[in-house]
């Protein structure tokens, strides 16, 4: 078994996509500790071609490669969660890029019950200048306090990347493939049953986010389909929680709910 399985979904990718795997090829932890798993999701050439020739010259690293005619982040997500063979899951976006010291030291940090977060920097396509991104406040906030209670810093939980979970807290839960949007915090609130504290790497743990139009990030669609999504997001939230009510924690539920209608307004 590796130590990390790190899932990487991608859709039409350009060269950005070289840059995050050579950020993942270039870890300072050995090699064999860690695997990539490559979902290639409702696209297929000329990008197969060009994945398959990427792994080819890079063969110390074991790159599982597939490719899928089914489109979607969530589904491209859930396929490499179903093959996964390590003891944590990395999910990194195929447009971003971490520090060599990434894994190193989130593995070092981590637990079953405890998620190691790292560091993370914003920059926008095709500039070369890094400024924090809008959870970096809370990073400073929180990491001199050493381990705290999963629910203090749950900002850091709206999506799956810039950490490392252990494969017990996910289980056989799933990304929900309904939603195109919000769908990374429903996963964590899903999954935080599961989760009792967090922990903070120093700043040379680096998630590096890249914000470029195009992306998923950039595109929420119109107004009507903003609103019936925060409503339908909004519905699943309850669902989870009702259906195990002692399992979920309250405040946590209604961060959830605020942060969707503050999304849907702002």
């Amino acid at each position: 078994m590796f130590y990390i399985s790190v899932i990487i979904p991608t859709y039409k990718p350009g060269d950005y996509l070289w840059t995050c795997l050579d950020s993942i090829f270039s870890q300072t932890l050995s090699k064999d500790k860690y695997e990539v798993i490559i979902v290639l999701n409702g696209c297929k050439e000329p990008f197969e071609n060009r994945i398959l020739k990427y792994i080819n010259e890079h063969r110390e690293l074991s790159i599982n490669f597939i490719q899928t005619d089914d489109g979607g982040v969530s589904n491209a997500r859930n396929i490499g969660l179903d093959v996964a063979r390590g003891e944590y899951i990395a999910f990194i976006d195929d447009d971003d890029f971490i520090s060599p010291s990434y894994f190193e030291e989130l593995y070092r940090l981590s637990n079953k019950t405890t998620l190691a977060l790292s560091y993370e920097l914003a920059f926008k396509d095709g500039e070369k200048n890094f400024y924090p991104y809008y959870i970096t406040n809370s990073y400073d906030k929180f990491s001199p306090k050493g381990i705290i209670p999963f629910y203090k810093a749950r900002r850091l939980f709206n999506g799956p990347v810039y950490k490392l979970i252990h494969r017990d807290v996910i289980g056989d839960r799933r990304f929900n493939c309904s939603f195109s949007n919000g769908e990374d915090s429903l996963f964590m609130f899903l999954i935080s049953d599961r989760c009792k504290d967090v922990i903070f790497s120093s700043k040379k743990a680096v998630y590096y986010r890249r914000f470029r139009k195009g992306s998923a990030i950039s595109n929420r669609g119109s107004k009507g389909k903003q609103f019936l999504n925060a409503f339908r997001l909004i519905s699943q939230y309850l669902i989870i929680y009702l259906r195990h009510p002692f399992h979920y924690r309250f405040q946590f539920l209604m961060s959830r709910v605020l942060g969707t209608l503050k999304t849907f307004f702002i």
